[in-house]
């Protein structure tokens, strides 16, 4: 049965999680150049002298356990570097999330850590804080680069997963598990929309194409979602009851689809539904760690603050879970 009292905790709406290029960064494939403006040599807000440096926090919601995790790693390690942290939560509404930045902006912040609701809007966001002085970090969700460059705003670096390697290592752990000419007729639960869970179908579909014998026959949008994953999966079944591996973009995705394939043969694979445990039908996934995420980029902060360099864009790798384990609240796809 599903694990679904993580997303009971308090706040509304969904994870949305998506990933695009920033500044000239290539998220997809981890190379990276500097955004204009180079990270070193932009001038800090004078808040940051201050002996308890104020820290903006912009994230989507809190009823996906992501950003759960997400925010419990800001607070903590804000405390722990001296900051004064102070975390908004846009419930998924990209106004309200611009508002809130925008408030915060007031209070003369010595740094922004914007996960967007969504990659273009979030453009906005960016620019406030620039014509404010304030540099940006964004974590998990980058900002669309068209939008950036059409509003002339950039940010100071990109923290977050390598979508594509991980959907590429859950394609070879299909294959490891089924054989690697197996037929395969595949079926994914996505979000079209959001350009990390585009990077992780790319990373899978590349994978999988050194099987001759896979195929992928639909495609369905989870929303990032539990109970539209379900519903979509269960649409995709019934059209397509050949299907008999499923990649999940999503840890939302993979909670839906596994519910929805039960009692079919049908193989979940895909990113995390945290807590969930491995099993023959749901045997591997990989997974994100917000938390450390969050801790990651209060720490690159502290060392810009410190006058250090920092890297405009960091991927990190993620973690490989296979039956029958389960994998821990802090791991989420």
């Amino acid at each position: 049965m599903l694990n679904w009292k993580t997303f009971t905790v308090v706040g509304v709406a969904a994870m949305s999680t998506m990933l695009a290029g920033c500044g000239g960064l290539n998220t997809g494939t981890g190379s990276s150049t500097q955004a204009s403006g180079s990270a070193a040599a932009a001038a800090k807000p004078a808040s940051c002298s201050d002996s308890q440096p104020y820290l903006a926090v912009a994230l989507p919601n809190l009823t996906n356990p992501y950003y759960v995790a997400m925010k419990q790693g800001f607070e903590q390690e804000g405390a722990s570097a001296g900051f004064k942290v102070e975390v908004q939560i846009a419930n998924d509404d990209d106004a309200n999330q611009l508002a809130q930045v925008q408030a915060m902006l007031q209070k003369k912040p010595c740094a922004l850590a914007l996960n967007p609701v969504k990659s273009e809007p979030a453009a906005a966001i960016v620019k406030a804080a620039n014509d404010a002085g304030v540099p940006v970090f964004t974590v998990n969700v980058i900002v669309d680069e068209d939008a950036l460059k059409a509003q002339g705003a950039t940010i100071m670096q990109y923290l977050g997963a390598d979508n594509k390697a991980g959907g590429t290592q859950t394609a070879e752990q299909v294959l490891k598990d089924l054989g690697a000419d197996a037929k395969l007729n595949i079926g994914f639960v996505t979000e079209p929309d959001e350009r990390p869970v585009v990077i992780r179908d790319e990373g899978f579909t590349e994978g999988i194409s050194s099987n001759p014998n896979a195929k992928v026959v639909a495609k369905v949008d989870g929303n990032v979602k539990p109970d539209d994953s379900l519903k979509v999966t269960s649409e995709m079944m019934q059209g397509h009851p050949e299907i008999n591996v499923i990649f999940a973009s999503t840890g939302p995705a993979a909670y839906g689809a596994i519910q929805a394939t039960q009692g079919m043969d049908v193989k979940v694979y895909g990113f995390c539904a945290a807590e969930e445990k491995l099993t023959d039908s749901y045997p591997a996934c990989v997974a994100q760690e917000p938390e450390d995420y969050g801790r990651r980029v209060v720490q690159q902060i502290s060392q810009w603050k410190g006058g250090a360099s920092v890297e405009a864009e960091i991927l990190r790798p993620l973690k490989l879970f296979l039956k029958p384990e389960t994998p821990g609240a802090g791991f989420v796809g």
